[in-house]
């Protein structure tokens, strides 16, 4: 192991201490020169960098405004107090003390016991900030509120119930929810084919205001409760669901975070940052949606949801719809609603017309977005350039409903790539990448210039499941794999605890390693796995596999928000 270190140590001096070159020593100065400048004017006229709520790109605003909208929304919402005094320790000793009542109790096995007990030196108080919504600039750039648990106490809870509970969700919900543009898509067409979209047919569309925020606390775990007991019954992978309900309670309220140098206990709804919060909250709407999904399979009507969007279609009289979301804004006091009826509606990033009874789709862009992408002069890897492309060239074959609209957001495309500077030659040999079956190989441009060629292509692309739906269905292979490895061992408690006994003898079949990417690196990976071989040859290891990583450099974002309060807020002292 040494002679390892030593090895690595001398192979990373050789790359970090080799010059730059005069135009990139150049470009790192002034770009330097450029954030400090950015930085200072920011700072003199009290300014207020963020990353913009969907979509991306930054968003300069006055920091007196951003206060003033933050006070409103913890008014407007009451789901935040006030303390007096720092809580992470109070956190901290509620959170350890449930724990191991649990595991006196016997609720908990110490596998789970020892992954949901916080560490005290890993612990911070979670803090918060806001991101702007340009694309809701109608509404005076409203703010969405982020929360930062990464290292909360909770969150080996949260990160827990998450993947407990959201594979459930997706396997017993799936009929009711849009995993994605796609996966919309294909409920439509299919819609249309079974003759239900007619002339008259209205899409729809409404979102749910703050739904983390707004979510009933008590309400929610009770509910959380009668959806387990309804698909699985009364435990989960040995886990009690009476278990579970104590362990969501303790993610809810033992929620409290810093902003602005003020502390706040959340005592509505749940951290917008904890990946239960998610879960939960579709839960609570599987519960506050079941009339209106009834009534939808009754009319032969689409009924979607997107976490807080949702899509339905309706053949009744405007008049009629309208009614039904008056009625459906009273159903509970915290769910509130914002609709758009019409024969065309946008969507997550897809533009839905009723054209005659025909169904039209394409890309939406938000009138707030920019074209904006990584630049190509960007020190990124290049895989990270042929990806941008090709998943913005797949979405429009697969968005586009007609050759047209196809054509209409390849040049779009084409355009964006070129304002962030990427050159033609390789814009076309990604292009090619994806025509190649329906170009020639002499063809001067990459295009396709056959209708009949182009609907065949988007065909097999649709037939392709999407990222996000590979996802959700791993999700859902890994629970059930989970629930049949607790029956094996339930059955079988001693040969399993053997084959643990075993395996924790084993060595590591695998060693991963991260560098900071810089495009100077080319042979980094090469010379890492060079060296790893030569430090241990002989030493049987040959079957462990070295897996070289990277992280990306410091982005502008990263150079120019700053949004995390001073480490005194967020620890525990000592």
């Amino acid at each position: 192991m040494n002679q390892y270190s030593e090895l690595l140590e001398g192979l990373l001096r050789q790359h970090y201490l080799t010059p730059l070159s005069y135009a990139d020593r150049m470009r790192a100065q002034r770009e330097f020169q450029l954030v400090k400048s950015i930085r200072r004017k920011a700072q003199r006229a009290k300014l207020i960098i963020r990353v913009c709520d969907k979509g991306g790109g930054l968003h300069i605003g006055n920091k007196i405004d951003y206060e003033r909208k933050a006070a409103k929304y913890r008014d407007d919402t009451k789901a935040y107090q006030e303390l007096s005094y720092n809580p992470l320790m109070e956190i901290f000793t509620n959170v350890t003390n449930a724990i191991n009542v649990l595991k006196n109790d016997k609720q908990l096995n110490l596998k789970n016991y020892n992954r949901l007990m916080p560490k005290r030196d890993d612990v911070r108080l979670s803090y918060m900030y806001f991101n702007p919504k340009p694309h809701k600039v109608h509404s005076g750039t409203p703010l969405r509120p982020i929360m930062n648990t990464i290292k909360a106490v909770t969150r080996p809870i949260s990160d827990f119930l998450d993947e407990l509970i959201r594979p459930i969700f997706d396997q017993y919900n799936k009929d009711n929810t849009i995993i994605d543009g796609v996966n919309l898509i294909k409920r439509l067409e299919q819609y249309a084919t079974d003759g239900h979209l007619k002339e008259s047919t209205q899409f729809c569309t409404f979102d749910i205001n703050n739904l983390y925020t707004m979510l009933p606390q008590d309400e929610s775990i009770r509910i959380l409760g009668d959806f387990l007991r309804h698909y699985v019954g009364e435990r989960i992978q040995g886990i009690s669901i009476t278990t579970i309900q104590k362990l969501a309670e303790i993610v809810l309220k033992e929620n409290a975070f810093v902003y602005d140098h003020k502390f706040y206990k959340q005592i509505i709804g749940g951290a917008m940052g904890s990946p239960f919060t998610l879960t939960l909250a579709n839960i609570f709407m599987w519960h506050w949606e079941k009339r209106w999904v009834r009534r939808q399979k009754s009319k032969n009507e689409i009924y979607g949801r997107y976490i807080d969007d949702v899509f339905f279609t309706s053949n009744e009289p405007i008049e009629v719809v309208q009614q039904l979301l008056k009625d459906a804004n009273g159903w509970h006091p915290n769910i509130k609603l914002e609709s758009n009826i019409g024969g065309s509606v946008p969507f997550l990033d897809i533009l839905l017309p009723n054209n005659n009874g025909v169904l039209h789709t394409s890309v939406y862009h938000k009138p707030s977005a920019e074209p904006y992408v990584v630049p190509f002069i960007s020190d990124h890897p290049r895989y990270i350039f042929q990806n941008i492309i090709q998943t913005a060239l797949v979405r429009a074959i697969r968005y586009s409903s007609t050759f047209e609209a196809f054509n209409h957001e390849r040049r779009a495309i084409r355009l964006m790539l070129l304002f962030n500077g990427y050159p033609t030659t390789y814009i076309d040999k990604q292009f090619r990448k994806i025509f190649v079956n329906y170009i020639t190989s002499n063809s001067i441009l990459p295009l396709i210039k056959n209708e009949d060629e182009f609907f065949q292509l988007r065909k097999e692309h649709m037939k392709q499941p999407t990222a996000e739906h590979s996802q959700v269905e791993a999700r859902i292979a890994q629970f059930e794999q989970n629930n049949t490895d607790k029956i094996v061992e339930e059955l079988i408690p001693m040969k399993s605890s053997t084959t643990n006994k075993r395996k924790t003898k084993n060595v590591p079949d695998k060693v991963i390693i991260h560098y900071t990417h810089e495009k100077r690196f080319t042979t980094m990976k090469k010379d890492m796995h060079t060296i790893f071989e030569k430090a241990f040859e002989g030493y049987g290891l040959e079957a462990v596999r070295l897996i070289v990583g990277h992280r990306n450099s410091p982005n502008s974002e990263r150079e120019l928000i700053h949004k995390r309060p001073p480490l005194k807020y967020l620890t525990l002292k000592q």
